[in-house]
């Protein structure tokens, strides 16, 4: 009898572990990178021929993350340089996920779009390898994340310069990874009022969207615009089989900067989309476990050894950090 009851006890504690949740491990100490991009303004040529915003800095670390900025290596006054895929693969190897800014430079040639083009290439490796790698981009990123898989710049003329709008998003959004956890209030802020920044000439229609098959099958539309002209442009994005996120907009603003010119979003409900937005990426990043090779050089990759330049009166954002 005292077999019996070991048995029946032995399959009592197997069913109930069965029950218990799975518990996913998570990394509480993610580094995001973001790609400086090149300086094309006047006003900052003097200070750096790289930069990167502080806003974007300050978005991602709201959320718990600390920030390594990646750089051009050899970067010289010329154009067309070869850049070095090494260096890349190893802070690849480094970091728990990237930023692509905004900005304004080529999305087929420039030294950017190359090196955006080469950490996409390693992320979807990784993912399809079974190891996430999720990359974020913003505006001018988001477009280069576009013609990275329609393998052609898709972008058409738009006048969507300092308007913030509510976003049309699509009827599934809530199957999406990048609003599934958005509570009903959210979604209905982010459909019914102006908190979504747009600062983009360009965009590209649903239209030439799915007509390209790279394109289309490789993301799918998760919110649209109409710009002041009445052109309806794809306003959000995320890959179908990777965690590779675009949004045409700034979330990053809402909170993080302030010229009164600008159409930036300071209202309760605009901070708490941008906080969202934050944490949803973060979130991602934290599923992975790169890690640098040492302490020291985690250390020396960080964006505190740089000291960012105070440029809200020359230039729309608040801070910069150049290199």
């Amino acid at each position: 009898m005292s077999t019996l009851w070991a048995f029946l006890l032995l399959l009592s504690l197997i069913s109930s572990t069965l029950l218990l949740p799975v518990v996913t491990r998570l990394n509480e100490r993610p580094i995001i990178g973001i790609l400086a991009q090149e300086v094309t303004d006047d006003v900052f040529l003097p200070f750096g021929k790289t930069y990167i915003a502080a806003s974007y800095v300050h978005f991602l670390e709201s959320a718990g993350c600390r920030v390594a900025p990646i750089q051009f290596p050899g970067m010289t006054s010329c154009r067309g340089l070869n850049l070095s895929e090494d260096k890349y693969v190893k802070l690849f190897k480094s970091i728990n996920g990237i930023l692509f800014p905004g900005g304004a430079v080529d999305l087929l040639t420039s030294d950017f779009a190359r090196t955006a083009g080469i950490f996409f290439k390693l992320a979807t490796e990784s993912t399809s390898d079974g190891k996430d790698f999720p990359i974020w981009g913003t505006c001018m990123g988001f477009q280069v994340l576009t013609a990275l898989a329609a393998g052609k710049n898709l972008l058409e003329r738009m006048s969507a310069v300092n308007i913030s709008l509510p976003l049309n998003l699509v009827n599934d959004v809530s199957s999406s990874r990048m609003f599934q956890n958005a509570s009903p209030e959210l979604l209905n802020i982010l459909q019914h009022e102006n908190v979504t920044a747009n600062f983009h000439h360009y965009g590209i229609t649903p239209k030439s969207f799915l007509e390209n098959k790279n394109l289309s099958s490789f993301y799918r539309i998760l919110s649209t615009n109409f710009d002041r002209d009445g052109v309806e442009f794809v306003s959000s994005i995320e890959a179908r089989n990777f965690p590779i996120y675009g949004v045409q907009w700034h979330p990053e603003v809402n909170r993080f900067q302030w010229n009164k010119g600008e159409a930036y979003p300071h209202s309760v409900d605009a901070i708490r989309v941008s906080e969202y937005m934050a944490d949803f990426f973060v979130n991602e990043a934290r599923k992975s476990f790169h890690s640098f090779n040492s302490e020291k050089e985690e250390e020396q990759s960080l964006i505190y050894n740089y000291v960012p330049k105070y440029t809200a009166n020359i230039s729309g954002y608040e801070q910069a950090y150049f290199f």
